[in-house]
């Protein structure tokens, strides 16, 4: 049995972090579907900006929608819609058999939003009615100013993933807005069966610190941190304010572990997969984590529910010299203007391609 499928039979979803028309078109990803136990899929616009500059497959679309006026933003969102709404028909049927627990893909709403919320809600809202498929996140930034808007959308009844998130701090913030916008819903009358999902991004903790603690610390800082969220998810769960959304048919909001690449080319390319074993949560991952994981992956038994040693070893880090909270700002900052600029290297590299297609025909 593959490890993918293990980590499947314990209870954990495994989602890609990836979509491009060439893996659907290839067959790609049904086979991901159908041999590693993959049950939804993840983007963001550096995906998207990597899939349309490297690939001839969206050409004839730019030039298509080109023809009818459309541009920037507008064209992008449309093919985007095009591969995902592809990919949610894909996973229809684990939607359906998980009762719409699982079986979804994302989409995210334009980083030039970050510091409007009515116009994220306004924004999310579209998207998701015109991809009119209900297993389709639409993905918010968990920073100060997105809390807002995650809690607006949810009030709206529509699914969020939110994203960007790297401490405790930071979800424990997402998951108060989701549930705001489940009690904003049950105060109207409304059904608070609105899905959502809180990415924790690990690696990158890793990867800010590895030079800069004792070797007996490197590598071991996205599993501390991802454990001490999971014990926070759990912790959640069980409090008082969550059992009265439940009493009212609330879903809990999963808790996804994202950035899960290995960035340290000496440490596991599995680092953070067999160690963040966990029912009930997601792992979603690049293909080739995916591909590694399936090939000579190994579980190292379920999460515990307390966390395990994190706290040990996150007080480490800071005897290291390491200012938890500080990098936590500094990752999630320099993470919203990465997507920052990939947003924009995405609209020009479809203006450009325009062009140049349309000087060719």
């Amino acid at each position: 049995m593959k490890a993918t499928q293990e980590l499947h039979d314990l209870g954990q979803s495994l989602w890609l972090d990836n979509i491009t028309r060439d893996l659907l078109d290839s067959g790609t990803l049904k086979r991901y579907i159908d041999e590693f136990s993959v049950t939804g899929l993840t983007s963001n616009p550096t995906i998207f900006e990597h899939a349309i500059s490297t690939s001839k497959s969206y050409d004839a679309e730019i030039v298509r929608l080109a023809a009818k006026g459309l541009a920037g933003e507008e064209l992008f969102f449309e093919m985007a819609l095009q591969d995902l709404t592809r990919a949610a028909d894909l996973f229809a049927a684990v939607h359906q058999r998980t009762a719409g627990n699982d079986g979804y893909v994302s989409l995210e709403v334009s980083p030039l939003l970050a510091y409007d919320a009515e116009q994220s809600v306004a924004a999310a809202t579209s998207l998701h009615r015109k991809a009119n498929r209900p297993n389709l996140f639409i993905k918010i930034p968990g920073t100060k100013e997105g809390n807002s808007a995650i809690e607006g959308a949810i009030g709206a009844g529509i699914p969020i993933n939110v994203t960007l998130l790297f401490s405790r701090d930071h979800y424990l913030a997402s998951a108060d807005a989701y549930m705001r916008g489940l009690e904003r819903r049950i105060a109207a009358g409304l059904s608070p069966d609105v899905r959502s999902v809180a990415s924790v991004f690990l690696s990158r903790w890793d990867g800010a610190t590895m030079d800069k603690v004792p070797v007996p610390l490197r590598d071991r800082l996205g599993v501390a941190v991802g454990q001490q969220v999971y014990k926070t998810y759990r912790d959640i769960l069980d409090s008082d304010r969550w059992q009265r959304l439940a009493n009212f048919g609330a879903r809990p909001q999963r808790l996804l572990f994202a950035s899960t690449g290995t960035k340290d080319p000496k440490a596991s390319d599995v680092l953070y997969i067999g160690a963040l074993a966990a029912p009930n949560t997601i792992d979603t991952m690049p293909e080739k984590t995916l591909l590694a994981f399936g090939d000579h992956g190994k579980l190292a038994g379920v999460l515990p529910r307390d966390g395990g040693d994190c706290e040990a070893v996150l007080a480490d880090f800071q005897k290291a010299g390491i200012d938890l909270d500080q990098l936590a700002a500094d990752l999630q900052s320099h993470g919203a203007k990465s997507f920052d600029e990939s947003w924009q290297n995405l609209l020009d590299s479809i203006a450009s391609k325009g062009k140049q297609l349309k000087i060719a025909s």
